[in-house]
This record gives C-alpha cells, sequence and structure tokens, in this order.
C-alpha cells in the first residue's frame, strides 16, 4: 500500500508540473498573426518622431548608421511611431553598446498615450541592464498586479534574467492583446500583466542613460 501511495503521489506530481508548464504564455504561432511589417525601414526615422526632455535637439541623442539605430541615452526622452497600434505581437532587437553606472537603461514603451512628454502615460517594458522584462505601469496606468504598488515600483520579471552578455543582441517580444501585456526575453517568458487600464497606443524606444543599437523593430498584427 505505502509503493502504491508513492506512485499515486508522483503521478499527481507529475500532472501538476505539466499542467504548470502548459499555463505559461507563449509566443503566438504564425498562423494566429498577420506577416511581419517592419516599423523601422533600416535607413531612417521615418514613421517616427521624438520626445526629448527640455526640447533638445534628436538628432544629437539619435542617429542610423549601418542599418542599426544608435541611441547614445543622453539626454533622456524617447522615439516612437506616428501610428498608434493595438493588438499586436512586437519584436525588438537591440543591444548595450556598453554599460556603466546610472548608465545601463533604456526600456521599449507601448500604449504611449498623448500627450508627448517626458515621461508619458504607457507600458514600459524595461530595458535596464540586468532587468530586462520588469513592467513598469507609467503616469497613471494600472494593471491588476500593480495596484498597490508605487509608480515607480515594476511588476518584477518572473524567475532568472534571460538577458544576452553586454554587447550581444537581445530579442524582446511583446504581445499586447486587448488589456494583457505579455513580456518574452530571447525566447523565454518572463512577465506578464492583466486587467490593463490601456490597450493600444503609440510604440516607443526610450533614450534614459543607457547606450544602446536597435536593429529591428517588426509589429506583427494578431487575428484572435
Amino acid at each position: 500500500m505505502k509503493l502504491a501511495a508513492f506512485w499515486f503521489c508522483a503521478l499527481v506530481a507529475v500532472a501538476g508540473s505539466v499542467a504548470a508548464q502548459t499555463d505559461v504564455p507563449t509566443v503566438p504561432p504564425a498562423q494566429s498573426r498577420e506577416p511581419q511589417v517592419a516599423l523601422f525601414n533600416g535607413k531612417d526615422f521615418t514613421g517616427f518622431t521624438f520626445c526629448m526632455k527640455n526640447g533638445a535637439d534628436p538628432m544629437e541623442t539619435w542617429s542610423v548608421t549601418n542599418g542599426v539605430i544608435h541611441c547614445t541615452g543622453k539626454p533622456i526622452g524617447y522615439i516612437r511611431t506616428t501610428q498608434s497600434y493595438s493588438n499586436y505581437f512586437l519584436t525588438v532587437e537591440y543591444r548595450f553598446v556598453k554599460v556603466a553606472p546610472k548608465a545601463d537603461n533604456s526600456g521599449i514603451l507601448v500604449h504611449i498615450q498623448s500627450p508627448d512628454k517626458v515621461w508619458p502615460q504607457c507600458v514600459q517594458v524595461q530595458g535596464k541592464h540586468e532587468r530586462l522584462g520588469d513592467l513598469f505601469l507609467m503616469e497613471g496606468a494600472e494593471a491588476k498586479e500593480h495596484k498597490g504598488m508605487d509608480k515607480n515600483t515594476p511588476v518584477a520579471f518572473r524567475g532568472t534574467s534571460h538577458e544576452s552578455p553586454v554587447g550581444e543582441w537581445n530579442t524582446c517580444e511583446t504581445i499586447c492583446k486587448n488589456n494583457k501585456v505579455v513580456s518574452f526575453i530571447n525566447g523565454y517568458f518572463v512577465n506578464e500583466i492583466t486587467e490593463c487600464t490601456l490597450n493600444g497606443g503609440y510604440i516607443g524606444i526610450q533614450s534614459e542613460g543607457g547606450e544602446i543599437e536597435v536593429r529591428s523593430i517588426y509589429f506583427s498584427a494578431l487575428k484572435y
């Protein structure tokens, strides 16, 4: 009887583990989304606009060389699409050129609301070195998982960091579906918020101290 009880408990544990794994969000399969559209054309900032602190010249911060966006990280601000989007799958490839104390931060902004200001109401997929995948609810945005937290406190990513070493590319994938935002870093699910008060807006990249490069920004409308 003891042996039978042992095997029963083992089977229950395995079943629970399998169920837990199937509950983990996954990247939407190709058949559930429209073909990718490149938001960055590899040549210039067509389709984008800028918002920089104190009206600073964005061309002192942002440039395109050899098909890659370069951001010095200073002064702070952001680049964003001129078109608003909702219900999509976003893929951004970026890397840190180098990091230093207080010069190691960036982020991917989704659901950016007007008016442009530093900082706007939006959801930020954190791009800070060693914190890729934290989710910030910025300037009054809210979500179920964030209620009761200070606005400067993120919904922390789950598990361990999946960030690539400095100088290597990171693939940051984000599902924005209705009032849910789901984040994947380098193929790993890392975070999710639900019941978000925002469900659409502009898409942007932060300048926030870290010197970064962005080589692609792809958008896919979701079919479901």
